[in-house]
């Protein structure tokens, strides 16, 4: 039997092993999710709940809260098993994770806190549009999802970040300075470079761009620099910057437009025969939102495929420029290597997980591409 500890000197069989149990993880956990739903539908536990909610003769607005409140408290509980195995057994399994028990539950303390307010201010304008546009309430409500993304977007690195992980300058001012000259050479404009200390947490490394206009800004894992060269950090930000410089999040903002607008037109096109389903009349009953949350899960992942199609396109036309404007081939090559090792990812997926779960190009296509290209 294959086991993490007979495979601590193969990494790849390792990746293989880990990315295998993370997939049957995924899968499982939505299984779960639509499944809880259904049933807390279809067994009349919503309906129970908005009833009772109801005799406490609450507004709307305060209904709503309870409503989620008491609904994520009891996914939370049921899930808990799950999600507990997920998130920090197995990533100490495969010696990934660094948090402690008490770290972990406040991270989830956090994250759930989060997820609760996000949820409100989405279903709180949700009920709102419903009852004054009844008619026009799908395309409208996208219009407010689409902006509260891109307001998501320019708050997250001034709000949600710092509240997972500290900001610092990067200290390394002759690092600091090669990859600012980089940004004006691409034409980018960053507040400036930061290091979070993700090491805190995981042995995982990353960089990236995050926030925009005023608040787009680079930061660094704080372990990045004693394991990656100054040349490998260089070319893996210069492929963040192209995803900037060519408008790649733009064109995905639009995509997710496309996908947002059509799923709400959906469920108001099809929201009637499927609440007789479950012998409610209407989307205004707050009974009914565990449909409204399956609408939303199963048809994003009916669109996930043509997502991460469009998505692997923009990740290697930014590899492309990222290796024709610092022409750093074997830094790139290197760096791929490192981070398939060091994050434990699998280099060559079976397609079907490829089409399902990978935005990016897996890293040997990656690593192959940038060899064909720069022969």
């Amino acid at each position: 039997m294959i086991t993490v500890d007979n495979l601590k000197d193969n990494i790849t069989e390792k990746a293989k092993l880990y990315s295998s149990i993370k997939y049957g993880l995924a899968i499982g956990q939505t299984v779960y999710l639509v499944l809880f739903l259904f049933l807390f539908e279809s067994l009349g536990f919503s309906n129970i709940l908005a009833r009772n909610i109801q005799q406490l003769m609450l507004s709307d607005y305060y209904a709503v809260l309870l409503y989620i409140f008491i609904i994520y408290i009891i996914y939370y509980i049921l899930s808990f098993p799950l999600n507990f195995y997920h998130s920090f057994l197995l990533e100490h399994k495969f010696l990934l994770s660094r948090q402690t028990i008490k770290d972990w539950f406040s991270d989830q303390l956090k994250g759930g806190i989060i997820s609760y307010a996000l949820t409100i201010i989405g279903l709180e304008a949700f009920y709102f549009i419903l009852k004054h546009q009844p008619q026009n309430w799908w395309w409208i409500f996208s219009i407010f999802w689409i902006f509260l993304s891109l307001i998501l977007a320019k708050l997250t690195p001034l709000i949600i970040i710092p509240l997972f992980f500290k900001y610092k300058k990067l200290s390394d001012d002759g690092l600091r300075e090669r990859i600012i000259v980089l940004s004006a050479k691409m034409k980018i404009k960053i507040l400036d470079v930061f290091e979070i200390d993700l090491s805190k947490k995981t042995v995982k490394v990353n960089a990236g761009l995050v926030g925009w206009g005023t608040t787009r800004r680079v930061i660094l894992a704080d372990r990045l620099r004693e394991k990656y060269s100054s040349d490998e950090i260089e070319v893996i930000l210069a492929h963040e910057f192209a995803h900037y410089k060519h408008k790649h999040l733009i064109k995905i903002i639009l995509i997710n437009v496309l996908i947002t607008v059509l799923c709400f037109y959906l469920i108001a096109k099809t929201n009637g025969w499927v609440l007789r389903l479950f012998g409610l009349s209407s989307l205004r009953d707050i009974a009914s939102l565990p449909i409204v949350f399956i609408y939303l899960i199963l048809f994003g992942i009916i669109m996930q495929p043509l997502e991460n199609v469009f998505s692997r396109r923009f990740e290697k036309n930014a590899d492309l420029i990222a290796l024709k404007t610092t022409g750093l081939k074997e830094a790139f090559v290197s760096a791929m290597d490192k981070l398939a090792s060091q994050n434990l990812a699998d280099r060559k997926p079976h397609p079907f997980i490829k089409l399902f779960f990978f935005d990016h190009p897996p890293i040997d296509e990656r690593i192959s591409y940038a060899k064909t290209v720069f022969h």
